[in-house]
């Protein structure tokens, strides 16, 4: 059941000053209680964002709050509450260094992007990376073995991982089921007396059952008449015709040129009735990549505008919409003009609204659909295509609706080894991946194990050969074809050379660098014993900390870089520590 759900559904007041903010300030819609000061600030230093909960990624809904660090690495962290430490990793891209807290709540906290670990932590995650001897480690750690006060240091902040500058990303989930939950629930607010900002309204005729990139849409431009209140920028009803949904272009701000974050919830009501109601109070990691279908994903792609659809693709599993009536799709009954209004908050309450009128008419942009395909894929089935040269087999549940599939061919690329097979376009998401199989022509018997299917759009797709097929699992569509890789990694030591001495150094840098299907392993040895080599890919950085035991004198290193299709690069020398 919902709880401090309001179906008046107007923001009261209009905020002017910023004095006035608090009248245009709202109940939020949640559906269960949080514990208010359970949690601590990780840090020690006024919480600032750069990211929210449910803020709309590239890829993924964002499942945590990002804590500015004030630009710096290396500022401490410590456990929001009592717990048990239940998991460390290091990941290579992701969350880097991460640290996981289970509480007796039911809660668990964690923390992305860490510089380094505490002393003890740092123990577990080396014993593992040289028992395993590879530096990205996931540890599951024994219930109690590594128990924490609420305020204990676990570590400092980083700019570890796929993090795009220093900061820390901070989660709480629920223990049972691992999805996260908006932190912000919890108490730990950021400050923010700033409404949430609506940049304008898309139109989508959906009278053809299929929605893609052919699906005719008007972008509605709006105009702001108080703060906080919207309307369209030409005063008139917006006309429609027969089945259409809509969709809203909305940002959240948390002070005057701050970063653009998510909104809370977005509400849609015709006549005082609700239709459609996303809250981003929880979510789930396994639906996460459901956000392309969320999104107007072709006209992300064409201009990389963040329209929220208010409507759902049938096969779409993400489980934001509190209320959806007809799955978002609409038909207005009559020539009548209705009352439409958005409603969106952020998660301090901060209210802001768009009102404006439909009418059922002539639509300029409904007009009949040709199909442009050659054959009709269904989403909830297993779809398959196959031609001499190329086999398609999509899984039930990868297709987010049904697809008017298209495909045709080009002229065997330079250096490749296959036709450019065009399967469909890349303006089509999917939810997860499909088997393409590609049979190359003329390829060298030699050359077979270094065989890769490659996408004109985005490189190497990987991939390997098997019974005269290149073989890929992908979740990409788009223009492919049969590529080898046959150069090695490159190697490029920073500070070592051969006979150097290096005892005024604390660690040896390299920089690694692959020219296609990308770096598969590396691994340092000195005086033939395996050490760890540290690895961000951000900037092709490797390095090893030498280990104060290693004795003085002369030493040999030897660093072997491979890549995705096994072809390997050494790099050797001696130093003097």
């Amino acid at each position: 059941m919902i709880k401090k759900y309001r179906l008046l559904y107007i923001c009261l007041g209009f905020a002017i000053s910023s004095t006035q903010v608090q009248a245009q300030q709202k109940d939020i819609i949640t559906s269960r209680d949080y514990p208010q000061g359970y949690f601590r600030n990780p840090l020690n230093i006024a919480m600032d964002a750069s990211g929210t909960f449910g803020e709309l990624r590239s890829t993924h809904f964002h499942a945590g709050d990002d804590y500015r660090t004030q630009q710096r690495i290396g500022l401490p962290l410590h456990a929001a509450a009592e717990g048990q430490v239940s998991r460390v990793r290091v990941q290579i891209g992701g969350g880097g260094n991460s640290v996981y807290i289970d509480h007796p709540n039911g809660y668990t906290t964690v923390y992305l992007h860490m510089d380094r670990f505490n002393d003890a932590l740092t123990n577990i995650i080396r014993a593992e990376q040289y028992k395993q001897q590879r530096f990205d480690v996931d540890v599951a750690v024994e219930p109690g073995a590594v128990k924490l006060t609420k305020g204990q240091h676990i570590g400092n902040a980083g700019n570890t991982g796929a993090s795009g500058g220093p900061h820390l990303h901070f989660e709480i989930r629920e223990t049972k089921t691992q999805r996260p939950l908006n932190p912000q629930l919890f108490g730990l607010r950021f400050n923010d007396r700033f409404l949430p900002t609506i940049n304008n309204i898309m139109v989508y005729d959906l009278n053809d059952d299929l929605f893609n990139e052919h699906t005719p849409r008007r972008a509605m431009q709006i105009k702001a008449i108080r703060n906080g209140v919207y309307t369209l920028a030409q005063n008139t009803p917006i006309k429609v015709s027969g089945k259409f949904g809509l969709g809203i272009n909305s940002i959240d701000r948390h002070r005057a040129g701050g970063f653009q974050n998510g909104v809370y919830s977005i509400e849609l009501f015709i006549d005082g009735k609700a239709i459609s109601t996303v809250v981003f109070e929880e979510l789930d990691f396994n639906t996460s990549r459901g956000i392309h279908a969320y999104i107007d994903y072709p006209h992300w792609r064409k201009t990389k505008a963040k329209v929220q659809k208010s409507f759902k693709d049938p096969g779409n599993p993400i489980e934001i919409f509190n209320v959806l009536k007809n799955d978002g799709i609409i038909s207005l009954p009559d020539d009548k003009v209705y009352d439409a209004k958005y409603v969106v908050k952020d998660i301090a309450g901060n209210c802001s609204e768009l009102n404006f009128k439909l009418q059922n008419g002539a639509s300029a942009n409904n007009i009949t659909k040709k199909r442009l395909g050659v054959q009709l894929f269904i989403y909830n089935k297993e779809n398959a295509f196959e031609k001499d040269d190329i086999q398609i087999n999509i899984p039930k549940g990868v297709l987010y609706g049904n697809l008017d599939f298209e495909y045709a061919t080009a002229p065997q690329p330079t250096g490749g080894y296959s036709l450019i097979h065009r399967i469909h376009n890349n303006l089509t998401p999917l939810f997860s991946t499909y088997n393409l199989r590609i049979k190359p022509t003329s390829l060298p018997t030699h050359l077979e194990n270094k065989a890769l299917l490659a996408s004109v759009e985005n490189g190497s797709e990987g991939g390997k050969f098997e019974d005269g097929w290149v073989t890929v699992n992908t979740r990409n569509l788009g223009s492919f074809y049969v590529a080898v890789d046959t150069i090695a990694p490159t190697i490029t030591p920073r500070n070592l050379s051969n006979g150097k001495n290096v005892s005024a150094q604390a660690k040896i840098d390299f920089t690694i660098r692959d020219n296609f299907s990308g770096i598969q392993s590396f691994n340092g040895y000195i005086d033939g014993k395996w050490v760890l080599m540290e690895y961000d890919p951000k900037n092709r950085h490797l390095w090893h900390t030498f280990d104060p035991s290693l004795p003085k004198g002369q030493h040999t290193f030897k660093l072997v870089v491979t890549d995705w299709k096994d072809n390997e690069q050494v790099y050797e020398a001696k130093f003097i520590r």
